[in-house]
């Protein structure tokens, strides 16, 4: 039996994980990647992406199952396209341009039977609206002559816990025909797929998804800036209600939020409700509000900090740890440190940046970088804990350092340690 060709857009944190689990599922895969650099790296087996390692990519080099093109001629002949490209907000617009081109690049090569998954993030209706007329308008054919289906990405970088493979996937198609075909591809790349009843309510899964942890984080956030206001230890509140067996669900204060998810996932569904209905979604808008205020404070409890040892932020040197949105990884998308260091270099402080995850060209903001040290400890007027990476000697920050702001509640207490 020949094998079943599928194509995977977009080799990135989503779609080299699945391209991957193609090829071990015994797909033969083509995954177009449209920069060079990347593409090459991956023909070289070069992972770029921390959740495949090189070995695996070389693997699957090595059995002639998988290759990476930079053009959608090597796209013919598929029976699976996976679509999993950027959906970035432009000026608090859904920016969907990159879906746009894939689904118009990828339409010539459409053929009857053939299944076209979209997997970006994006509000309801995109399936449907906009991949399905662009597909037609390019091969030809109507949908239901070739299948179509969402099914939302749950991939969470640096999560050895839970993988692609072990964490249930939402199905969807635009007709039963091709909720079976979508359904069919998936359920041999995962443990358990999770069939709904249509397009729109997959798209709108992976939002309702995010928007709930943004709205809690955003409750927790707001509650650390009252709590430390009034004087109360919020995470001391946040322990003891943890201990609660039912009710509730933990979640925890932090600098503010980044990645694709939560900045931006819930602004597609507020703008969609916006748009459609002409309300506004406001636990969204509250959300982002608070969230987005989030590294203000922390400059401010520092400035508050550093004034009660009667000294200024110009001048200071303040030792970042951390500029990864989440722990563990290099993904400084959208990241809270980027606007924290801004605010800093803007008030006249030096401002030292540790992370050895994220290299100096995934960071904007001009900070100097060090590795953390005990003389880059001492050295320094404050140390600022923003990213809790696992490589992070915690003991020789409390050991060392003058005044620590820990952002995330890891820091060994003591007298010149305080908790956001």
């Amino acid at each position: 039996m020949t094998e079943q060709r599928t194509v995977v857009i977009g080799q990135g944190y989503v779609g080299l994980p699945v391209a991957m689990a193609a090829v071990r599922a015994g797909y033969d895969v083509t995954g177009i990647e449209l920069d060079e650099l990347r593409a090459k790296a991956l023909m070289a087996g070069d992972s770029y992406i921390e959740d495949i390692p090189s070995e695996t990519l070389a693997e699957a080099l090595a059995s002639g199952r998988y290759r990476a093109s930079t053009t959608f001629d090597d796209a013919g002949g598929f029976d699976f396209a996976v679509i999993s490209v950027p959906t970035p907000l432009a000026d608090g617009v859904p920016d969907l341009s990159y879906i746009e081109s894939a689904a118009a690049s990828l339409a010539p090569h459409v053929t009857a039977g053939s299944t076209v998954i979209l997997e970006s993030t994006t509000y309801p209706g995109t399936t449907e609206e906009l991949v399905g007329p662009i597909l037609e308008r390019g091969s030809g054919l109507s949908v239901g002559e070739f299948h179509l289906g969402y099914s939302p990405e749950r991939i969470d970088p640096g999560n050895a816990t839970y993988t692609l493979e072990n964490t249930p996937k939402v199905v969807s198609g635009v007709d039963d025909a091709s909720l079976a075909k979508v359904d069919e591809f998936f359920s041999k790349l995962v443990d358990r797929t999770v069939p709904v009843p249509g397009c729109m309510e997959a798209e709108l899964t992976k939002l309702l998804e995010n928007t709930f942890r943004h709205v809690n984080i955003a409750l927790v956030n707001e509650l650390a800036m009252f709590a430390a206001d009034l004087g109360v230890d919020v995470w001391a509140a946040i322990d003891a209600a943890s201990t609660k067996p039912f009710g509730y669900m933990r979640f925890t204060p932090g600098p503010g939020v980044g990645g694709h998810c939560l900045p931006i996932d819930p602004s597609f569904l507020s703008w969609r409700v916006k748009r459609s209905l002409g309300v506004d979604f406001r636990f969204v808008e509250l959300a982002n509000d608070v969230n987005e205020h989030m590294p203000d404070f922390v400059v401010r409890r520092l400035m508050l900090a550093l004034n009660a040892q009667q000294r200024a932020v110009s001048g200071s040197r303040i030792v970042l740890l951390g500029l990864a949105y989440k722990p563990n990884t290099s993904d400084a998308r959208e990241t809270p440190s980027t606007r924290v260091a801004q605010l800093l270099v803007d008030l006249g402080a030096t401002v030292v940046a540790v992370d050895p995850h994220v290299g100096p060209d995934a960071f904007d903001v001009p900070v100097e970088r060090e590795v953390l040290s005990e003389a880059t400890l001492a050295s320094a007027d404050a140390v600022v804990l923003l990213c809790d990476h696992d490589v992070f000697d915690l003991e020789l920050v409390a050991e060392h350092s003058r005044h620590v702001l820990d952002c995330r509640h890891r820091v060994p207490a003591g007298e010149h340690v305080e908790y956001l």
